[in-house]
């Protein structure tokens, strides 16, 4: 008789976690059918199909872990919550290292949770995710900073996680810098725009959003970032990826940086206010990426005129090579990004 695989766990220690679960989609042994689940306070359990042969994991067992056929909705009656509660309970949220991070809106208009009901949806959460120990409420991005506003919710209140995506590692800190998971294929493209040996600005570089993947492509990156917080992440990060001796970090203001650069990032909404800084230090035939938070009706034309004006006092050219929606910024806002050829 064949040796039964539908009850294989990998045993790794929590905070890998996410690293071993991409690690296990890549060598095609993740089993998507079952739930990861906590074995103790440090250890969690991975469905797999088969012994893994190039991912690191502590030990392989037979457990008997649950199906994936419990949603949220489905977990929070089984627990006897209010019908009301269910109804009112989130569709989506993200789950990014080990916090859960929810958007549940303002508490204080109709139809939404209370925050005892949010602490009941937040364990009901936790419960769906065995990988994660942290629900936090997802608050407004405010200031220059961009700093957040962030709630626990339930678990243990831990807001430092690592997050893993295509490979490269983010160390986040909900409590002190933003992380969007609707950017998630920006940042990848940018890792695939970019040329080995290429010199990138990358002006608002928080915690190494576009800088990491760029970094990793075989660029050389100046990452400007003027928030204290953002940036000992953004260090971090660094060192992290293994990208120390591409990446020039600059704790400040991105328009005090000098630099010369053949692709100028511009990832802030209100980029288009730094946009002299940002032609100073492109190269004639240089690509420009500037992003903005535009109502919807206006993009891409507002971004657009923008960097014309800019572009035509600088006395240059430009050809304008992409124009994108990344995702929704709020209610009738899009966050897009205008891809330009700066001569």
């Amino acid at each position: 008789m064949a040796d039964r695989t539908d009850d294989l766990a990998a045993i790794v220690e929590k905070p890998r976690a996410e690293t071993v679960i991409e690690s296990l989609r890549s060598e095609g042994v993740y089993d998507e059918t079952r739930r990861v689940e906590p074995r103790d306070g440090t250890h969690v359990a991975i469905p797999v199909t088969a012994v893994p042969d190039s991912t690191d994991v502590s030990a392989v067992r037979r457990i008997d872990l649950p199906r994936r056929s419990r949603g949220l909705e489905a977990i929070l009656r089984e627990r006897g919550a209010d019908e009301s509660v269910a109804e009112a309970a989130p569709s989506s949220w993200a789950v990014i290292g080990s916090v859960v991070l929810v958007d549940f809106g303002d508490v204080s208009a109709p139809g939404t949770l209370a925050e005892a009901d949010r602490k009941t949806v937040g364990e009901a959460l936790l419960t769906l995710h065995g990988n994660a120990d942290t629900v936090l409420a997802r608050g407004g991005i405010e200031g220059q900073r961009r700093d957040p506003s962030a709630a626990v919710v339930a678990g243990v209140g831990e807001t430092e996680t690592v997050h893993v995506e295509h490979g490269t590692e983010y160390a986040i800190d909900f409590a002190e810098v933003m992380f969007s998971p609707g950017n998630k294929a920006e940042r990848a493209r940018m890792g695939e725009v970019v040329a080995p040996g290429e010199r990138v600005f990358d002006m608002f570089a928080g915690i190494g959003y576009f800088t990491l993947p760029t970094a990793k492509a075989g660029a050389t990156v100046t990452a400007a970032e003027i928030d204290p917080d953002a940036y000992r992440l953004l260090v971090e990060n660094v060192r992290r990826n293994g990208v120390t001796d591409q990446v020039r970090t600059v704790l400040g203001d991105c328009r005090g940086v000098e630099t010369v650069a053949d692709r100028v990032v511009a990832g802030y909404y209100d980029a288009y206010e730094y946009l002299d800084s940002a032609l100073d230090a492109l190269v004639s035939g240089g690509m420009l990426h500037l992003h903005e938070a535009t109502p919807e009706p206006l993009f891409p034309d507002r971004p657009l005129d923008r960097l014309t004006d800019a572009v035509k006092a600088a006395d240059r050219s430009l050809e304008v090579r992409d124009t994108r929606r990344v995702k929704s910024h709020s209610a009738g806002v899009v966050h897009g990004v205008v891809d330009a050829r700066v001569e």
